[in-house]
């Protein structure tokens, strides 16, 4: 009798050498790609290319491309619903919408981790759930839609991710932790924690102005002002937020 071989059962997680069924994603995102390959590149890892030692397509363009594109439809979006809301709190409501924790809830939202196309390596070391991979796939992502369908569709498909976090934005989101949301961003780019440092006091004794300045790795990043220390570390970080357009 012919011994019959137990089937072998593949995992929604991929690797370099396995291609994930795209079209559960496509319905899920609500869009559908007309040029597939754009949608495996916006899925595939850098380690993918780095282990390969070969020049394989990856998603790290498509992500640069991805973030102008997220910025523009979301800086719009907030300018044109809030008209009577000034610059400072429409820096800090996008800085909260584009950083790095708030665009990798956004791609677990679609469970985009499923279809990441990673390295062997990198699968080993549980790169398919960390908030890095995840983010810079989302704006790939984006940044995909955008080449294949336009700049309507891409806007669409943001509008709609966004949607499931912040609502239809009948209030301005509000930046709780500048200084926490700047310190995961530089900690995931180079180890070391952003350092603070007053550099003005003016005004007389009851009404004192401070400045402080934030530095990371010797380089400034940003400067700010406030009725205490406290605050003046709050808005360096803000402007250290959008001077990296996060």
């Amino acid at each position: 009798m012919r011994r019959r071989l137990p089937s072998r059962k593949v995992s929604a997680h991929r690797c370099h050498d396995l291609v994930p069924d795209l079209n559960a994603l496509q319905k899920e995102i609500q869009y559908q790609f007309q040029n597939d390959a754009l949608l495996r590149m916006a899925l595939t890892h850098p380690s993918v290319a780095h282990e390969q030692g070969r020049m394989v397509q990856h998603n790290q363009r498509l992500e640069f491309l991805g973030d102008a594109v997220l910025g523009l439809v979301l800086t719009h979006e907030l300018y044109d619903k809030f008209p009577s809301v000034s610059e400072g709190p429409l820096t800090k409501a996008r800085a909260q919408m584009i950083n790095r924790r708030s665009l990798a809830e956004q791609a677990r939202q679609i469970r985009l981790q499923d279809y990441l196309i990673l390295s062997r390596g990198e699968e080993a070391n549980l790169g398919r759930h960390r908030a890095s991979a995840l983010a810079d796939a989302f704006e790939s992502l984006i940044g995909a839609v955008f080449l294949d369908g336009g700049f309507g569709e891409a806007r669409s498909f943001v509008l709609r991710s966004f949607r499931r976090v912040f609502g239809e934005l009948t209030s301005i989101p509000t930046l709780d932790n500048p200084k926490g949301e700047l310190q995961e961003i530089l900690q995931a780019k180079a180890p070391g924690a952003p350092e603070y440092r007053l550099v003005n006091v003016s005004g007389p004794h009851h009404d004192r102005e401070f400045e402080c300045v934030v530095t990371h790795a010797g380089v400034e990043l940003g400067r700010g002002k406030g009725k205490s220390k406290k605050a003046a570390e709050s808005e360096a970080a803000i402007a250290a937020l959008k001077k990296l357009e996060v």
